[in-house]
């Protein structure tokens, strides 16, 4: 599903929402979670998950064009961990 296409559904589901006001909610909720987490704290909706980041050291990468090591440094990578009920939702047969 692409952004526009859950716009179109929030939207259509909302009968006192116009497609407007759908987009500019979500751009607004996408915009905070994005500032959340990208000053490092966690953002969690109930019954759907979490957003954080996860730090991940330093290591030895390797070019896979000239085949040289190369350092990659350590850096903070985003990550999202589905809740109970979104995984129990999932895999539901």
């Amino acid at each position: 599903m692409t952004k526009s296409e859950l716009i179109d559904r929030v939207s259509q589901r909302l009968d006192h929402l116009n497609r407007k006001d759908t987009e500019v909610a979500l751009n607004t909720l996408l915009d905070y979670l994005g500032e959340q987490i990208a000053e490092g704290r966690r953002v969690e909706l109930r019954g759907f998950g979490s957003f954080g980041t996860k730090a991940r050291a330093a290591r030895k990468g390797r070019n896979p064009k000239t085949g040289d090591s190369v350092d990659v440094p350590a850096k903070q990578v985003p990550y999202f961990r589905a809740g109970k009920s979104l995984r129990t939702e999932v895999n539901r047969s």
